[in-house]
């Protein structure tokens, strides 16, 4: 248990440095994209897709904790990851902002996998997890926002009386 904790606290200052921020406007649903061809040294079956990174992270964790077979080990959303373990295998699934370019227009997420030290992971568990993941998650971000849209009225109903 110290050693994976001790890999997250690795990871999380890496990560640190990384900081993005997100200023593109809301969009609508969120629209996966295909992935390019991956350079050696990524993860097999990671993907972006048109969405804020904090609903992609939510997300993520609600798909994780209701498919057969995945262990929910941690999660941290200041370093946007989940620690899980899928058939076996232990690995780290990421949501990262992707900063805008030319091609990037829209806000825009990275799903992506990494060993428990933080490299790429190229395990058939791992891509099938992220098939998954990308499958599923277009529906789940509208699911995550309609929850938070629900339980932000309610709050402001409770706030009027």
């Amino acid at each position: 248990m110290r050693t994976r904790l001790a890999l997250l606290l690795l990871v999380g200052l890496l990560a640190a440095g990384c900081r993005t921020t997100e200023t593109a406007p809301a969009e609508a649903a969120p629209v996966p994209t295909t992935p390019a061809a991956q350079p050696p040294g990524v993860t097999r079956g990671e993907f972006m897709i048109e969405a804020e990174k904090l609903d992609t992270w939510n997300a993520v964790g609600q798909i994780a904790v209701r498919t057969p077979g995945v262990e929910y080990q941690g999660r941290a959303q200041m370093l946007d990851l989940y620690s899980l373990r899928y058939r076996g295998v232990e690995f780290l699934v990421f949501t990262k902002a992707v900063p805008a370019s030319e091609t990037i227009t829209r806000l825009t997420t990275r799903v992506t996998a990494t060993t428990l030290a933080g490299k790429p992971i190229d395990h058939d568990a791992t891509a099938d997890l992220l098939g998954l993941l990308r499958r599923e998650l277009p529906a789940e971000i509208e699911s995550v926002r309609a929850r938070q849209a629900a339980e932000k009225k309610s709050k402001a109903k409770k706030g009027k009386r």
